[in-house]
């Protein structure tokens, strides 16, 4: 059980232990993801003698990005909940064929509620696991609240059971295990963590790691990252309570979340140090510099926390190497040809 001072109520979050118990679940249908050595961005960031920077390159899963990792460790953690029922969850794209790719796995009927203009990669994917999608409009959802209420609409005519992409147990505990597989390979180095940047919507990818960063590596500092038009965690931890957004806007679609959920919140709040609000400008330069120096065709959402690190560092002095290396998080892959064509055009 966990709570601070700024909530009403304690919640039952995920703890360090059910990221343990949700790695065997993973491993049962996926290998871990690259953690990959970045020698371009040691020179761009200027590092330290013996201080690297690596790439946690969740791209590599069947979906195209992190999100399977919390799906499938929700659906073994509820198949007795769900017994012969459909599964439902409304999802910008990613964690829609994340829950598609476990019903798939557990033989699960999946329907997905989907914004109309989500990138078409993220609708193909999805189908291609065999869930069925509807979708709504997410420019006047701020408004109607079309998008929670579809999804509750068809949970009650389907009887199905609702999945969050992000506020759950055990979508944060699994999400974890990728945190788990950054420090069992840092650690078989003998290295360790100074600076962790990942990507903070909902928080199911950052409270996730955040347990199981802090957990391998203390001192490590763990830094939030958000779009300057969706920086409602930032603003939550200044105000020490959960803040929430009338309309978040980006061209990072994976990270409009209107607030952090409330089973993120107390792992947020209390191992995460400060969170860096980034303007697409420089998360398309991102992207464009990860394409270049690493072949990487990374969404938005995927390249905004290396435009953090980038934006973090002092790039007239090196960072010391005390502080241990530099881990990023890249959360996916899934833009669309022509979008990721003309996002890189900076």
């Amino acid at each position: 059980m966990t709570t601070d001072a700024t909530m009403t109520t304690t919640v039952q979050t995920a703890t360090i232990e059910d990221v343990q118990a949700a790695a065997g679940v993973i491993r049962h249908y996926l290998d871990p993801v690259p953690l990959v050595r970045s020698y371009a961005l040691e020179k761009i960031l200027r590092v330290a003698p013996g201080q690297r920077v690596w790439l946690k390159d969740f791209g590599w899963t069947p979906v195209g990005s992190f999100k399977v990792y919390g799906a499938l460790n929700w659906m073994a953690n509820n198949l007795s909940r769900i017994g012969d029922r459909a599964v439902t969850a409304h999802s910008s794209g990613n964690f829609a064929s994340g829950i598609s790719y476990a019903g798939m796995c557990y033989q699960k009927r999946v329907i997905i509620v989907m914004p109309e203009t989500a990138p078409k990669i993220k609708f193909e994917l999805t189908a291609s696991f065999g869930a069925e999608i509807r979708t709504y409009d997410i420019a006047t959802d701020h408004l109607t609240g079309q998008r929670d209420a579809l999804t509750a609409e068809i949970a009650a005519k389907e009887q199905a059971i609702q999945a969050s992409p992000y506020d759950d147990r055990w979508v944060i505990a699994g999400n974890g295990v990728g945190g788990l597989e950054i420090a069992a390979q840092l650690q078989s180095m003998n290295r360790r963590v100074g600076r962790f940047y990942c990507q903070v919507s909902g928080g199911g990818l950052m409270a996730g790691h955040a347990l199981s960063i802090h957990s391998a590596f203390p001192d490590a500092e763990i830094i939030g990252v958000e779009p300057e038009g969706a920086d409602d965690f930032a603003m939550s931890l200044k105000a020490g309570k959960r803040e929430r957004l009338s309309k978040p806007t980006s061209i990072c679609d994976g990270l409009l979340s209107y607030d952090v959920g409330q089973y993120n919140w107390p792992i947020l709040y209390n191992l995460v140090r400060r969170s860096i609000a980034i303007n697409d400008l420089e998360t398309r330069r991102a992207m464009k510099l990860l394409y270049q120096k690493h072949g990487l065709k990374t969404e938005p959402s995927g390249a905004i926390a290396l435009a953090a690190a980038i934006q973090d560092v002092d790039l007239t002095e090196p960072v010391a190497d005390r502080e241990g290396d530099i881990v990023v998080v890249v959360s996916g892959r899934n833009a669309d040809e022509d979008a990721f064509r003309r996002w890189i055009d900076v």
